[in-house]
């Protein structure tokens, strides 16, 4: 996802986060800033994770890196809720 650029972190975060969002039930309590930064944070630990198991996620492309952003902020709201107690509506 480095090849991406600022604005392509901000536009596939945004929406990897907001879809995370919608998915585990937490898009009333987050605003548009905090789905862009779970979807990053969220593409930085699915690139972690993916890498842990030898997954080349740098050649990968547009698609991976989306799919990856998703999956990592689905994990990342999933612990944020296990470990706050929050749950969603």
């Amino acid at each position: 996802m480095l090849g991406l650029g600022i604005i392509g972190w901000i536009v596939i975060g945004g929406i990897a986060g907001w879809l995370a969002s919608k998915f585990m039930n937490t898009d009333e309590q987050q605003g548009i800033v905090l789905n862009i930064v779970v979807g990053i944070v969220g593409g930085l630990l699915g690139g972690f994770l993916l890498k842990l198991f030898g997954v080349n996620v740098r050649d990968a492309g547009l698609w991976f890196s989306f799919f990856t952003c998703l999956a990592g902020a689905v994990i990342l709201l999933f612990l944020v809720n296990k470990f706050t107690g929050s749950r969603g509506r």
